[in-house]
């Protein structure tokens, strides 16, 4: 039986996005189980729909043969242990132990970023960017802390590569943060920004985007900056 991943709108769902690019372009055959937003509360469909395989009721959620995984450094951490050929983290132990440091550092934090600048890969919200980065000081803080990391990362490797070299779970981790980046118009170093294209152009990363552009939903609760398309 096919793995099978429960995701949301691939235009505004970041946590779906991390684990459906990390097996998509390590090539992990997988069926995926697109459950759309309709609200959040208790009694809405998503939310039961979701709590038959996850008893928080969110999205992203892996079932392999019956047994589900949810959230996404543990559904990463399985897809590690279940399919160790594809070197998802780095082989290196120490390389490894940062891959997974910066992480769970993206797992709990850059909050005022993701507050401030949901995930939206349709919409292009440059001057809400410029809005946000005038008066958003804990944003301003996320991003120069976020060029330190991927600026330190990247110096180890040669040009051209990605946060670890080859392609690994750091990169489908930061993924929606690049969407975001491109979004909102955030300010990087050029060479920053080059990482954000590598990402985007990724075949996994691609195929993601590709289907978000194709949804045509507008989900009014996860739009706080727009009253339509």
């Amino acid at each position: 039986m096919a793995l099978q991943l429960y995701v949301g709108n691939k235009n505004y769902s970041s946590w779906s996005m991390r684990p459906w690019v990390l097996m998509k372009q390590a090539g992990i055959p997988f069926e995926e189980v697109m459950v759309r937003f309709d609200s959040f509360e208790a009694d809405s469909a998503f939310k039961k729909t979701l709590r038959t395989v996850n008893p928080l009721g969110k999205v992203p959620a892996l079932v392999d043969d019956g047994f589900a995984v949810w959230d996404t450094l543990a559904i990463a951490e399985y897809l590690a242990e279940r399919y160790p050929a594809s070197a998802l983290w780095p082989r290196d132990l120490k390389a490894r132990a940062r891959a997974r440091s910066v992480c769970a550092e993206m797992h709990s934090g850059f909050t005022a970023l993701r507050n401030h600048c949901p995930m939206n890969i349709e919409a292009s919200l440059p001057e809400v960017g410029r809005l946000v980065w005038r008066d958003q000081a804990a944003v301003r803080a996320d991003i120069a802390r976020l060029g330190g990391l991927w600026g330190e990362l990247l110096a180890a490797q040669p040009d051209g590569a990605l946060l670890f070299g080859d392609f690994s779970i750091a990169d489908a981790y930061f993924a929606p943060v690049c969407m975001r980046i491109k979004t909102y118009g955030l300010p990087l170093p050029a060479d920053l920004l080059s990482y954000v294209e590598r990402v985007c152009a990724l075949p996994g990363v691609k195929a993601w985007i590709d289907d978000a552009l194709a949804e045509h939903d507008f989900v009014a609760f996860d739009e706080p900056y727009r009253l339509g398309r």
